[in-house]
């Protein structure tokens, strides 16, 4: 029986992927580097600081990566403040409270900086339903590397084959699985150029869970 489910953050919980893309195409623009689409999409799951430390292998940058990560912070801080209508995705505040009332432990593991997330958890008041909160800046590597899922894993209070992750991205599908966990993968349709077929199973929508079906999520599957 499923007892811990681990979220991913952007793109699950939250869409900010908008104010991140308006905030690294204009530090892109200040520094004077072309970067196209695929080279973008493949940074989707990385931290900021492997997004620069990548950037700079791929362009002459002659700034250090923690300015770059300072500068980008800076620019998506003021575009996230200002942006009214920035909403959980559909659905899924009201499967978090399912879970939670329903004592599912819920961890969050995203790439995303610890700032940012205290900023998404404070403007939508969700710190009260997360034992734990792990921002991929605490580690070197960012998704696909498994080591934010396995420390995720760690601190469940159920061994790891009863955890599930829900993922967007193909970078974190790719995390899960090599960390050896039940993965989720969400197609939202802020998800469209991620490659969702190694998740265990697709959803569409966040009303296709609750808490009952992830109960059982792995004898479910077997079932069917």
């Amino acid at each position: 029986m499923i007892q811990t489910v681990i979220f991913d953050m952007d793109g699950v919980i939250v869409d900010t992927e908008p104010v991140h893309r308006y905030a690294y195409f204009k530090q892109f623009k200040e520094l004077d580097i072309h970067v196209t689409e695929e080279i973008y999409t493949s940074f989707t799951g990385f931290s900021t600081r492997n997004t620069f430390q990548k950037l700079k292998e791929l362009f002459t940058i002659e700034h250090d990566v923690e300015d770059l990560i300072r500068r980008k912070r800076t620019i998506f801080n003021e575009a996230f403040d200002s942006k009214a209508d920035l909403k959980l995705l559909d659905g899924v505040e009201k499967l978090i409270k399912d879970l939670y009332e329903n004592k599912i432990q819920l961890i969050l593991a995203s790439s995303a900086s610890k700032v940012t997330i205290e900023r998404v958890f404070t403007r939508f008041n969700l710190h009260q339903y997360f034992t734990h909160l792990i921002s991929g800046e605490d580690f070197p590597k960012s998704k696909p590397d498994p080591a934010i899922f396995n420390y995720a894993a760690s601190l469940s209070i159920a061994p790891k084959q009863n955890c599930i992750v829900i993922e967007d991205s193909t970078n974190g599908i790719k995390a899960a699985k090599a960390a050896g966990i039940f993965c989720v993968g969400y197609n939202s349709i802020h998800s469209e150029a991620q490659d969702l077929s190694e998740a265990d199973i697709v959803i569409n929508h966040f009303n296709e869970l609750d808490c009952n079906k992830v109960k059982f999520m792995h004898s479910n599957l077997r079932s069917n």
